[in-house]
């Protein structure tokens, strides 16, 4: 458990935030505190006090989020009548493995492509019998890969994602998914979790996830699959570790986002353990593993260093001799990315995005993340420790840009991807508090028009 320190609060009894990119810019004395802004400074979250009318967690997504189109006796022969045409399937599925699957790359694409050309093969009456889990997943798969089809208008695609999610929601109800688990029901999960952000459902996403990690828990997925389930084949303790790494993610980076606590904290699954195994149940997409790698060895960082001490206003760092070393602690986890993921610019990325879309997603994924973590480092601040104005303001704009260029070679995805959006708005508050900070200093506004690295900043949020 992290302990808060003991401060004195400032002469409005509130204690200050220890890290200016998690201010509120509406503060109007100079100590800036959320106040009645509470939880999230991003999502503007108000306090659920203890009064007797039900608060909205965050603010988003105030209606159920699974539209009910279900009887009570049609089971799960009334959600497979509902899937699409096999041709109407495939392309969503395969929309989905081009431009979900390289972000989150768990499901093993040859294996999953067996067992979805086998069901279309079977009888009605076969079908009915099949694992409901499989089911959801085809479902939120084919609700996510609507997301991101551009030959629609954007109410069409909403309609009908969220009609393919109820889908997968009643598959899953089907299967007990609040006392069963699989390996396939916390894949439809962690897909659910995602397109229940990405439809603007955060709260419920949020929620939905809580259940995730618990039964991810239970399913001993956070353990060794070598000390646990030892008999299991090599494939079996492969997916095992991808979707612990799935949960382990989707937690961190989006407890980040939300300043609250990670859930998915006790594991002693090995992520050098990941690349042990031959080519023959690996990705067949080559960077994918380092990919994994990378973002799993960020988020084990972030999780320890970040989440939890901002998830109580702890500062992240006590001592300017502690700020260093988790500096050096990121520059360390960047420097074991590959360089295929840290050694490019904005031509030679373009030009990849021609060839290779794949890459360029993970690329920028993973290059938003880290600089984002390492702006929140750069940024906190204690009574030993001030703020690093100039590396908050360069983490920010490595961070901010991956953001721009995402959006100028992908543009129908930047749009749909809500977590990667709103670290680009809190990159831009942050930049705008350093702003506001360093505007009040001694010939702070010359410094704002005449220092390059101000100006840039200024400009990123301008973009």
């Amino acid at each position: 458990m992290t302990k808060p320190p003991k401060k004195k609060p400032g002469a409005n009894g509130q204690l200050p935030v220890p890290n200016i990119a998690d201010r509120n810019a509406n503060s109007s004395d100079d100590t800036p505190s959320r106040g009645a802004v509470a939880l999230s400074i991003g999502l503007l979250s108000n306090v659920p006090y203890s009064v007797a009318t039900a608060s909205n967690v965050f603010g988003i997504g105030s209606e159920h989020p699974f539209a009910n189109y279900w009887t009570c006796e049609g089971g799960l022969p009334e959600v497979i009548s509902v899937l699409p045409e096999k041709l109407q399937a495939d392309i969503l599925l395969s929309r989905y493995f081009e431009c979900v699957d390289p972000v989150y790359p768990m499901i093993h694409r040859q294996t999953f492509y067996a067992d979805y050309e086998h069901f279309w093969q079977m009888s009605m009456a076969e079908k009915h019998q099949v694992d409901a889990a499989f089911i959801a997943q085809i479902f939120v798969m084919l609700a996510l890969g609507t997301q991101f089809v551009t030959s629609t208008t954007a109410q069409e695609r909403k309609q009908t994602a969220e009609f393919y999610a109820s889908a997968s929601n009643q598959a899953l109800r089907m299967f007990s998914y609040l006392s069963t688990a699989s390996i396939r029901s916390i894949q439809a999960m962690v897909l659910m979790t995602y397109f229940l952000i990405n439809d603007n459902h955060a709260s419920d996403g949020w929620a939905f996830a809580g259940i995730l990690i618990r039964q991810a828990y239970a399913m001993g997925l956070h353990r060794d699959p070598n000390i646990v389930t030892p008999d299991a084949s090599p494939f079996e303790k492969q997916q095992r570790r991808k979707v612990w790494q799935a949960v382990l993610l989707q937690d961190t980076f989006l407890t980040v986002l939300l300043s609250l606590p990670p859930s998915a904290t006790h594991t002693d699954v090995s992520v050098d353990d990941l690349l042990d195994h031959g080519s023959s149940i690996a990705s067949s997409d080559p960077t994918d593993n380092a990919y994994i790698r990378g973002s799993w060895t960020l988020a084990n960082l972030v999780q320890e260093t970040i989440c939890s001490p901002r998830s109580l206003d702890v500062p992240i760092c006590a001592t300017a001799r502690h700020k260093s070393k988790l500096i050096a602690d990121f520059r360390a986890v960047y420097r074991s990315f590959p360089d295929v993921f840290r050694s490019w610019d904005t031509e030679s990325l373009t030009a990849l995005a021609g060839t290779n879309k794949r890459v360029v997603r993970q690329t920028l994924f993973l290059t938003s993340n880290y600089f984002h973590n390492l702006m929140l480092v750069h940024a906190s601040e204690s009574p030993d420790v001030p703020v690093n104005v100039r590396g908050t303001l360069e983490a920010a704009h490595d961070a901010i840009g991956s953001f721009f260029l995402l959006f100028n070679l992908l543009e129908s995805e930047a749009r749909v991807w809500w977590v990667f959006n709103h670290r680009a708005f809190l990159e831009a508050l942050c930049i705008g508090n350093v702003l506001r900070e360093a505007a009040k200093e001694p010939l702070g506004k010359e410094l704002l028009a005449k220092d390059p690295l101000f100006v840039r900043a200024k400009a990123d949020i301008s973009k």
